[in-house]
């Protein structure tokens, strides 16, 4: 079918692209003239401060002595630590996820009757309309889970009464319904895509409404819906830590803009989805777990320092792995000496590779840890010092889960619609002009030439 629709790219095209290239390229130097913040960031990583909002906050520097100098990282979610709320869930041995979607969404920490109140309306907001998964979902399964969970999130828009209705209380159920269908929506995109695509067995599991939703993503994906205590519960501390992460990254900052425009909120929450498949946001973790692989496959023994650090310096020369440079899972736009959420996950991703048997996997990723930043100081030059971001941990703990490479930045939109929305309702709530930032033009001024002049 794709074949009979798209064109092949031809000689002619590659020559008008190379046109494009050609006369679309800036000089670099002309971004230092204007003092252009190129991707809204200064040198060392600040962003161009361009809103306000109440719903989280990323520190990753204090000042001493009148002088701004990098700490440990922290985020806060409404004010309160991520790293409190977490323990707080985890000493009570209950799921998280559900008390963080109330707290971003309502500004204040759920008490019991509250908390059994959001968990209520996801449950009843998880069931699909009844031909839905058939006819739109079956009917042309993606290759991509990000394209289809967004071209679910659109198609919804036909199923919505009041789809442009934009006051609160109708965002919000829309926002809700969302928040409860994304583990719904992207599970069953790749049940289709792996019975139609890897010619897998199809089966379609519905969510249970007494599960939370990192149990719900386990029993709907697995053909015999086991999973273990451990496994949901750090696939919901997963969750909890990719729920938010400040106005200004990348797929919350497109909500910001494209909310400010007016839309309903499936074209603003699809927007946020294009986004996030982008592989510098999304797509990190997906990236970690390849250059692990290359990695055992190219290091003889990867308990030696000195062969590990051998590989990441090829890594940093562009000599291995994807020959990009990079080593993936190292380095922040905001933190420097540490990421939190990396720092959570840490200890509890070493307790499931002991429930898994990847001790040995588990100690290659904490020297690797501990090395990078030592490699990385020593061959670039850099600006604010380097750690271990959240992607560093999570690709790891997904694989040990079993779950699908295909679902790994689908898994971190079902986490970050709860953010997007929160987002969403603070820019309907302070309403005010649509968000435009500017350009400026650099290219010289030309006079028009007759067709048969030029």
């Amino acid at each position: 079918m794709q074949n009979e629709f798209f064109f092949n790219i031809t000689d002619e095209l590659r020559d008008l692209a190379a046109l494009c290239a050609k006369n679309g390229k800036i000089d670099k130097e002309l971004y230092t003239k204007y003092d252009v913040k190129r991707g809204l960031r200064d040198i060392n990583g600040k962003g161009v401060l361009a809103g306000l909002t109440e719903i989280s906050e990323i520190c990753s520097s204090k000042t001493e002595n009148g002088k701004t100098v990098p700490c440990d990282g922290k985020l806060y979610y409404r004010g309160y630590d991520v790293e409190d709320i977490v323990k707080g869930f985890i000493d009570d041995n209950r799921f998280g996820f559900e008390e963080v979607v109330y707290l971003l969404l309502f500004g204040k920490l759920p008490d019991e009757s509250e908390l059994a109140q959001i968990k209520r309306l996801l449950a009843e907001y998880r069931n699909l309309p009844q031909s839905f998964p058939r006819d739109i979902i079956l009917e042309a399964p993606s290759t991509d889970m990000m394209n289809g969970l967004a071209r679910c999130v659109l198609t919804l828009y036909s199923y919505d009464p009041n789809p442009d209705d934009t006051s609160l209380p109708n965002v919000l159920r829309q926002c809700l319904q969302l928040i409860a269908l994304f583990p719904v929506l992207s599970v069953y995109c790749y049940r289709a895509y792996s019975h139609y695509y890897l010619r897998d067995s199809l089966f379609i599991h519905s969510p249970q409404p007494e599960l939370s939703t990192a149990e719900n993503i386990l029993y709907m994906l697995r053909p015999d819906s086991q999973y273990t205590e451990l496994e949901a519960k750090l696939l919901d501390m997963s969750l909890v830590l990719h729920a938010e992460h400040g106005g200004g990254n990348n797929s919350s900052f497109t909500t910001h803009v494209v909310s400010s425009s007016g839309t309903d909120t499936y074209s603003a929450i699809a927007a946020a989805l294009g986004s996030l498949k982008g592989p510098k946001h999304g797509g990190a973790n997906i990236k970690v777990v390849r250059m692990f692989d290359d990695m055992q496959q190219c290091v003889k023994d990867y308990t030696d320092e000195d062969e590990v650090r051998a590989y990441l310096r090829k890594l940093l020369h562009g000599e291995a792995f994807d020959r990009a440079g990079l080593i993936y899972g190292m380095g922040h736009a905001v933190y420097s000496i540490s990421d939190p959420r990396a720092r959570v996950f840490k200890s509890f991703v070493e307790k499931l590779s002991e429930e898994k048997g990847k001790q040995k996997e588990f100690a290659l990723y904490s020297m690797v840890e501990k090395l990078a930043p030592e490699v990385i100081a020593e061959e670039r030059r850099i600006y604010k010092g380097v750690s271990a971001n959240v992607d560093f941990y999570s690709g790891f703990v997904y694989t040990m889960l079993d779950l699908p490479q295909q679902l790994y930045t689908p898994i971190f939109a079902i986490a970050r619609i709860a953010g997007w929305s929160a987002h969403r309702m603070e820019e309907l709530v302070n309403p005010t002009k649509i968000i435009r930032p500017a350009y400026m033009n650099v290219h010289d001024r030309a006079a028009y030439k007759r067709l048969e002049e030029r």
